[in-house]
């Protein structure tokens, strides 16, 4: 199989987070509820591990809770927000449905999918409390100007939450530097843990509200869930098991280096994209979306085929030359109608280090056969 779908969970995983998985299954009891060897050692990693979240990002320990991915950290912070929120068209539904329920505003994107910060300013209201972004868009691969956009939210006094999805491992991000008050991350993506793990780390700014109360192992005879970081959003046991796994998945990141990871994966999809870029000055109706001007995105190719439905496309790539890919809508329903693609949808090709050349080659080989097909 030649994986190509790594905006939706990265594979393969380094063989230490396997590791750790392991001797977390043979050594772990639970966390912060006792004393004996097995129940210090979960709690050792938990801790080990939200401390070494906490300077990948630049915030406080206390301040980083686990979640079981970046959609529950998302809710946890949108669905706390008062007052008017601000989003974008080209967000994740982690963030479009919770903002659905809340007094919010879209601003609009530009004709590649790109978020402005001249079109956030357009829906800024005086009741606006706080504007919502997703860091990279793992339709397009269009990086947000988070810079931008979180220098106008301090100097407005407004919060800013971001999603860090498809970018926490591969693209830098320092909370501080870049006013974030809420950062949402999952840890099965570009920080290669297993699914079901994630955070949210928060700025001293910002409390959100708690989605769930119950066991904390502190404060058991207050009948109220504790409210003090980060037991306030950690009610229940933690998966310390996935958690052993997110840790060696980040120290791996950090040994080779974000921004090296990053060059390695962006290297295959360029290559596919320039490859494909050619079929397509040679007549093969291939349309591209997103931005390719810039070398400044994610390591993903969206585009399809003629009119030829996306799931059809995907599932010949699949059965016929082992070729694991996404279709369809990716979750980011406001896109697919700004590119008139809702009932076509779109093939995904996301990439990452540890693809090749040789494998690139091979998808573009099997690409131009299906080109050829009727």
């Amino acid at each position: 199989m030649i994986y190509f779908d790594n905006a939706a969970t990265s594979w393969p995983k380094p063989p230490q987070v396997a590791q750790a998985v392991l001797e977390a299954i043979d050594s772990f009891g639970n966390p912060s509820r006792s004393a004996h060897p097995y129940a210090l050692a979960a709690g050792r990693t938990v801790e080990y591990a939200r401390d070494e979240i906490a300077g990948f990002f630049h915030c406080q320990a206390d301040n980083v809770a686990f979640t079981k991915n970046a959609t529950e950290a998302l809710n946890i912070a949108i669905q706390s927000l008062e007052g008017h929120i601000v989003a974008t068209m080209a967000e994740h539904n982690s963030v479009l449905r919770p903002v659905h329920l809340k007094n919010h505003s879209l601003a609009a994107v530009d004709e590649r999918g790109r978020v402005t910060l001249a079109a956030i300013k357009s829906e800024i209201r005086q009741d606006t409390a706080a504007v919502v972004v997703g860091h990279g868009s793992n339709l397009t691969g269009n990086i947000a100007p988070l810079a931008e956009i979180g220098a106008f939210c301090r100097e407005k006094g407004l919060l800013f939450i971001v999603d860090a999805a498809q970018t926490a491992g591969l693209l830098p991000i320092d909370m501080a530097e870049l006013a974030i008050d809420a950062l949402c991350f999952t840890g099965h993506k570009s920080l290669y843990g297993l699914q079901g793990t994630g955070g949210i780390c928060l700025s001293s700014r910002f409390r959100p509200k708690a989605l769930l109360t119950g066991g904390s192992g502190s404060r058991s005879f207050d009948p109220v869930h504790p409210a003090d970081m980060p037991d306030l959003l950690e009610a229940g046991t933690l998966n310390s098991h996935g958690i052993a796994g997110l840790l060696a998945g980040l120290r791996y990141v950090k040994a080779q280096g974000p921004s090296a990871l990053l060059a390695q994966a962006r290297g295959p999809a360029c290559r596919f994209y320039q490859g494909l870029r050619k079929m397509a000055e040679a007549g093969e109706a291939i349309t591209f979306y997103g931005d390719y001007e810039t070398t400044d995105r994610l390591p993903i190719v969206t585009l399809n085929l003629g009119s030829r439905d996306s799931g059809t496309v995907a599932a010949t790539l699949a059965a016929k030359y082992g070729i694991a890919l996404r279709a369809g809508i990716h979750c980011a329903p406001l896109l697919h109608r700004h590119f008139g693609t809702v009932k076509q949808g779109a093939l995904r090709f996301s990439f990452s280090h540890f693809n090749t050349e040789a494998e690139v080659d091979a998808a573009l080989a099997a690409f131009k056969e299906i080109t050829e097909q009727p």
